[in-house]
């Protein structure tokens, strides 16, 4: 059984053990004592080194822990076997502290969204940039988010200290969250707000956690995930926050103050262009398309027929509609990339274009269909492509 150090001090940030036994040809590492912190609880795992190896994982295993070394370990001169070397341990101080941070900032929020708002915390799960907490909450306003950010605030102020106690299941422990384990609990508590049954590393104080911030929220399987950043990672996002808001204020030449109306004005503006933009490039497709009618001859049959590229998009699709509106005609539009092909056809020119392009995709391993006036299809290569036009476009 491997002794977790860090269930008794956080702050340990090197030690000394003796390896127990290795696997996977001595990259998987098994030590009497760690103050590595495995993978569980929503936390991620510690980093660091093994007598001079990285650590690139650290799995729980119940029993024991497993370190996953990126070079096998070997034994030092004069030690046999490796699995009685003793070793020196060697945590990543900086990953550690902000792990931290992020979880303890983690059950302050919690708390304090039990204590304003009687909303549960249902699961947490902590990132490389960001941590999230999914709540049991339909919806949540700004109101309320700000009142949240808030309280933690004032507790992070006060320095509450932060205390690890090991108690028994069976006693009355006033938990947060009823811990569905049996016999001896680690029990996480922030002096008068939270009581938590927790595996993870923590802070001493509410002080060290600085800052909580929530920066966004999701609907997810009809609950609220709340995206979240503690200590030293809220100032680097308030950092690069503010520092993308001076660009954009930079690039409209606006003050910081004024960015999000002068913003907003712009989107409109450019919603209207593109509305506007849109409607002429549909006046001119159809121009266009009554253009190329007047311009291809009939063929015997009497039914004008024109064969584009693509891609097949609305400008195409009105050029082709309007070409064929002038009766007896075909218009065929192919793309490559993707493969696919679009066929508009004149009431008057015998052919149902949802019918025929089904048809011919079908054969050809695609999908497609539409109306008697307008059809579109896809298949899976540009050999099946030509097979496909081919069909479409017997008289050519």
């Amino acid at each position: 059984m491997t002794e977790r150090l860090y269930y008794n001090d956080c702050y340990l940030r090197d030690f000394r053990a003796r390896i127990v036994d290795t696997a996977d040809d001595g990259r998987r590492v098994y030590l009497d004592r760690t103050a590595f912190y495995p993978t569980s609880g929503g936390q991620p795992f510690d980093a660091g080194t093994l007598r001079g190896a990285k650590v690139i994982d650290v799995i729980d295993e119940e029993e024991r822990i497993g370190h996953i070394v990126d070079t096998p370990l070997s034994a030092a001169q004069g030690e046999t076997p490796v699995s009685e070397a003793q070793v020196e341990g060697r945590i990543d101080w900086e990953r550690r502290f902000d792990h931290m941070q992020q979880h303890t900032g983690q059950h302050l929020l919690s708390a304090v969204l039990e204590e304003l708002f009687a909303i549960p915390t249902l699961s947490f799960h902590m990132g490389a940039d960001v941590s999230t907490i999914e709540v049991g909450a339909a919806a949540l306003d700004t109101g309320r988010i700000e009142r949240a950010e808030e309280r933690c605030a004032e507790i992070v102020s006060e320095a509450r200290p932060v205390v690890i106690t090991f108690d028994e299941a069976s006693e009355d422990l006033g938990l947060r969250k009823a811990s569905q384990r049996s016999g001896t609990l680690r029990v996480v508590s922030i002096t008068g707000i939270d009581r938590s049954a927790c595996g993870g590393t923590h802070v001493r104080s509410t002080a060290e956690i600085g800052p909580v911030f929530i920066r966004k929220l999701d609907k997810i399987r009809g609950n609220v995930r709340l995206e979240f950043v503690c200590g030293f990672r809220s100032l680097k996002q308030a950092r690069a926050d503010f520092r993308a808001l001076l660009e954009i204020s930079r690039h409209l030449s606006t003050p910081v103050e004024q960015t999000p109306a002068v913003v907003a004005a712009q989107v409109e503006r450019i919603r209207l262009l593109e509305k506007s933009n849109q409607r002429m490039a549909a006046d001119l497709a159809g121009r266009e398309g009554r253009e190329l009618w007047a311009a291809t001859e009939p063929g015997a049959d009497g039914i004008r027929r024109v064969t584009q590229p693509g891609p097949i998009d609305d400008v195409l699709r009105v050029r082709a509609q309007a070409f064929v509106a002038q009766g007896e005609a075909v218009f065929i539009a192919v793309s490559e990339n993707p493969p696919a092909v679009l066929l508009a056809a004149s009431a008057d020119s015998g052919i149902h274009a949802g019918k025929l392009v089904q048809a011919a995709v079908t054969s050809a391993g695609g999908r497609g269909g539409g109306n008697q006036a307008l059809a579109q299809g896809s298949v899976p290569s540009s050999a099946d492509l030509k097979r496909v036009v081919a069909l479409l476009n017997p008289a050519s």
